[in-house]
């Protein structure tokens, strides 16, 4: 063993300042070479894509860019391989979209690996707990660190599942208002495109912050029907695609917009309702527990405890 003076450790920690702050320096260091194509006309696409966005964002402090260059290729293979076990891409895609999340699938896989990752040393670190506490065997211990790497790739994508599911219950819940809107809007006179502006820039909302980006993807030269239509699919709400569909078809037909979203608002209204009712249905019996447990003990106490102070007072 070699003893380390003061000396030496106040030198190890010098140079370990000193390699941050030149990591540091290298990673805000501009590149020589000549910007891409997507960099020069990144700044003109900022307002409708998120990529844009992140192209020119500017980069972050630290030695955190140069470490992710270093690790980069490791990375990509642990994201595929993650990609093969679990599979579902599309599926994982498709719930990122409907959390609204500006995480990629890629991103979101590096999440998963990092988690499974703290959950491993979690598990590490219970399993020699336990291993301290009494003697265990080592197959036991693999199988805890396994099952928390397993939990910790598990949850995030439990998370996820839940997320967009809250999310498409709000946008569903919006859903009747916006019509009930757009039906006002068209009503006096506004074309589609200027009636899902005014809703966008009136509203406060996910539905509305989806519609705002339809219009401003059609404000840079994209057709409005397949905008409308790629939205409709990227939600996969079923009221939000059957009104879509219903919509695009009267365009085409040329028929009244007013009627055809007056009565996509009347089904939504209708579906909540029965959503909800269905709902009440499935938990009849927890709602049984308040009124039996909470509920009827008060009533009982109330009517009984009057007669038994009298009683009490009578003799």
């Amino acid at each position: 063993m070699v003893r380390v003076s003061g000396t030496v450790a106040w030198a190890v920690v010098c140079g370990v300042a000193l390699g941050l702050g030149l990591w540091t320096l290298v990673s805000l260091a501009p590149r020589m070479s000549r910007p891409r194509l997507a960099r020069r006309i990144a700044p003109y696409l900022a307002d409708v894509s998120s990529a844009a966005r992140e192209a020119i964002a500017p980069p972050s402090p630290g030695p955190l860019p140069v470490v992710g260059l270093l690790l980069a290729p490791v990375l990509e293979r642990g994201q595929r391989a993650l990609g093969a076990v679990l599979g579902g891409a599309d599926a994982t895609s498709l719930r990122l979209r409907q959390a609204g999340s500006p995480l990629g699938l890629a991103t979101f896989r590096s999440r998963q690996l990092l988690s499974s990752l703290v959950g491993a040393v979690l598990g590490i670190g219970i399993a020699w707990a336990i291993g301290v506490a009494r003697p265990v065997a080592l197959p036991v211990q693999f199988v805890i660190v396994g099952a928390f790497a397993v939990a910790g790739v598990l949850l995030p994508d439990r998370l996820l599942h839940r997320s967009a599911n809250a999310r498409l219950a709000r946008l569903d819940a919006e859903l009747p208002v916006v019509l009930e809107f757009l039906t006002l809007c068209l009503s006096a006179g506004e074309g589609v495109v200027d009636a899902l502006r005014r809703v966008s820039k009136v509203s406060r909302g996910e539905l509305a912050a989806e519609l705002s980006g339809v219009v401003a993807s059609v404000g840079s030269g994209l057709p409005f029907a397949d905008t409308l239509g790629a939205l409709a699919r990227d939600l996969d709400l079923p009221a939000f695609t059957r009104c879509v569909d219903q919509l695009l078809g009267a365009l085409d037909r040329g028929t009244p917009l007013v009627e055809v979203l007056r009565a996509q608002a009347q089904d939504a209204r209708d579906e909540a309702k029965r959503r909800l009712l269905e709902t009440a249905g499935k938990k009849e019996i927890g709602m049984l527990v308040p009124l039996v447990f909470l509920i009827l003990p008060v009533t009982i106490a109330f009517a009984i405890f009057p007669g038994i102070v009298v009683l009490q007072a009578g003799f």
